[in-house]
């Protein structure tokens, strides 16, 4: 089934306004607008800066500008944005490691951050430069507790349906890094951060999983949160053990000077700022189940007058059902694809969902782009509807052809969805 000139139209706009929202995004000129009010801090020792997440290699592009000669650099990213190293980065220990779930090269880039952290002296300085994916991407985990274990956890949280911030919080309690961790090891060095928000709502504690700032809870609210959520019994015995033992963490020994450079929000409000009048931005979140967002996304289309764009930010969540690969955005638009379908019949829409990151669960894709002909283009091949039972949008999305591929985009401010309405 061939899309219309109107409808391929809207689809490449929508495109361009996403790539506008990552484009607000950008670490690089974040960074350099925040050090233009809060430079680098210099000490009569060192300067040890800590970049970490998906944003690193251009938080750390930005930052040598800045730094003085003879920093030490430690740069954790995962492996698609290691691949964009610029020239000129040999003097910068570089680890790519794995995300969404942590490998044998993310244990070794926390080792080498423990090391560098528990060298530094009260005359040195450790700056930090955070960004989203720095949960996976730097597992230190607490003795007794194996990486495997760690990776173990990783996958139940992410397929149990836990929204962020529990997710975190019981990474932070397995961790020797997380929740406040790089402060305490950091000690008695002081400690500055930038960071780069993929949070809802911009909770430092979230992001990364708050290595730089007081934990979400401890042990008794990770616990809390495993039993409710039906996944205890399924943890290796050794995170049984310790999340049985441990007591409540030691808090953070001093403050850091932690600095909030971007978030979803300024990427959504840059879109809406750019189309001016025919814009709706939702000031709420789009949070939640993707079957409940999907439904609240053809609602208001089904109200909104033509002509109009409809602007959301958030982070879904997916209960895994079946064995299928896909992500948050694809399943998200592959729900709209079939909602729409009847309830936006005869006028000619787009729907976009896609990762700031460029990349949407264990796929290659950043999300999808689906029209009011998408459902009727899959079942040229498929059954849609089996394909979503088994959690597979990824293989119903590339059998309408309405994957949204992009590319590492360098940084992560998490989601962001468009619909246009002609």
């Amino acid at each position: 089934m061939d899309m219309g000139q109107g409808v391929a139209s809207l689809r490449n706009r929508a495109q361009a306004l996403f790539a506008l929202a990552v484009q607000a995004a950008d670490p690089a000129e974040a960074l350099s607008r925040a050090l233009g009010d809060a430079p680098f801090p210099i000490g009569p020792g060192r300067q040890i800066v800590i970049a970490l997440g998906k944003a690193a290699v251009p938080m750390v592009a930005e930052a040598r500008r800045h730094l003085q000669p003879g920093a030490e650099v430690i740069l954790v990213t995962n492996y698609e944005n290691a691949a964009a190293l610029p020239p000129g980065f040999d003097d910068v220990q570089v680890f790519a490691a794995g995300h969404p779930v942590p490998d044998a090269n993310g244990l070794a880039a926390g080792q080498a951050v423990m090391r560098a952290l528990a060298a530094a002296g009260p005359d040195d300085r450790v700056i930090a430069l955070i960004s989203g994916g720095g949960s996976a991407l730097l597992p230190a985990p607490v003795p007794g507790v194996s990486l495997e274990d760690k990776a173990a956890v990783n996958r139940l949280l992410l397929a149990g349906g836990l929204d962020i911030t529990r997710m975190n919080l019981v990474r932070q309690s397995l961790s020797q890094l997380k929740g406040g961790g790089l402060l305490r090891l950091a000690d008695p060095a002081p400690v500055s951060a930038w960071i780069l928000s993929d949070v809802i709502g911009d909770d430092l504690r979230t992001i990364a999983s708050g290595p730089t700032v007081a934990p979400l809870g401890g042990p008794a609210e990770a616990r809390e949160i495993l039993v409710g959520a039906g996944l205890w019994a399924q943890l290796p015995a050794a995170v049984q053990v310790y999340l049985t033992a441990a007591t409540t963490p030691a808090a953070p020994p001093a403050a850091a000077l932690n600095m909030l450079i971007g978030s979803n929000r300024k990427s959504v409000e840059a879109v809406r700022d750019h189309l001016g009048a025919g814009a709706i931005l939702d000031d709420a979140a789009l949070e939640g189940d993707v079957a409940d967002a999907a439904e609240w996304i053809v609602a208001a289309a089904e109200q909104a007058p033509p002509g109009r764009c409809l602007i959301w930010g958030g982070e879904t969540t997916v209960t895994l059902r079946g064995s299928g690969k896909g992500g948050r955005n694809q399943e998200l638009a592959l729900r709209v694809a079939l909602l729409g379908e009847t309830r936006l019949q005869g006028r000619d829409w787009v729907f976009l969902s896609g990762g700031t990151d460029g990349r949407d669960g264990p796929t290659e894709a950043a999300g999808g782009l689906v029209d009011g002909g998408s459902a009727a283009r899959m079942r040229g091949g498929c059954d849609p509807v089996a394909l979503l039972a088994d959690n597979a949008s990824n293989a119903a999305l590339a059998a309408s052809g309405d994957l949204l591929i992009t590319g590492a985009s360098g940084t992560n401010v998490a989601d962001v969805q468009i619909l246009l309405i002609g």
